[in-house]
């Protein structure tokens, strides 16, 4: 593909990606925007929205590739009861040393605050969903700003899909921030469905890999 901005090439995961994956997730996860300097650690979205997918499962990690730029990511796991025992053993322990506590207050006020995004990185068990039996693989994906409306998100999420397919995996569900109201219409012109334990406060969505 090959737009004004540069060609942009859907390809799998790279060791050398690591930094880029942590970059975008802190660049986009305040509602969709910058999260920089919202927690006292920049550090903290990526270790617990990115940067465990790409440890646990790089084979199930697909990046937009800019001619050398990273400029969104897509990242699953096709079995999250496996991924919350991995996590639980290898990364939690790790996560609430670096993190044993908040840090000291930014002049931001998250609704999603900094002693709830700890709580979250220490504790795997928040992703045991209902579903898991009909949705056992779940995903994160996000765009940088000028990566978005140009068809990326789509075959990120088709390629995802595909591969989860093709390891007899069903179906693949997400949360979502409630506040950024793009990502629900995108997922939702995607053919993705609430699931029954979706909140208001706390949105699931389910689709099935083919």
């Amino acid at each position: 593909m090959t737009d004004a901005a540069g060609p942009s090439a859907i390809r799998p995961y790279h060791a050398g990606d690591r930094d880029a994956i942590a970059r975008i997730c802190l660049l986009t996860a305040a509602g969709g925007g910058d999260a920089t300097g919202v927690y006292s650690d920049d550090a903290l979205m990526p270790e617990v929205y990115a940067l465990p997918y790409v440890d646990f499962a790089p084979e199930l990690a697909f990046v937009v590739d800019d001619g050398g730029r990273i400029g969104g990511y897509v990242l699953g796991v096709a079995d999250t009861a496996a991924f919350i025992d991995w996590w639980t053993r290898e990364w939690a322990p790790g996560f609430r040393a670096r993190h044993p506590s908040p840090g000291p207050p930014t002049a931001h006020r998250p609704a999603y605050t900094e002693a709830q995004l700890i709580v979250d990185g220490g504790d795997p068990a928040r992703m045991r969903i209902p579903e898991l039996d009909r949705y056992p693989a779940h995903l994160h994906i996000d765009l940088l700003p000028e990566y978005q409306g140009r068809g990326l998100g789509r075959r990120l999420i088709d390629t995802l899909r595909a591969a989860l397919a093709e390891r007899g995996v069903p179906a693949v569900h997400l949360g979502m921030d409630p506040a950024n109201t793009r990502a629900r219409a995108f997922y939702e012109r995607l053919g993705f469905h609430e699931l029954p334990s979706s909140r208001v406060d706390a949105p699931r969505l389910g689709i099935a890999t083919r």
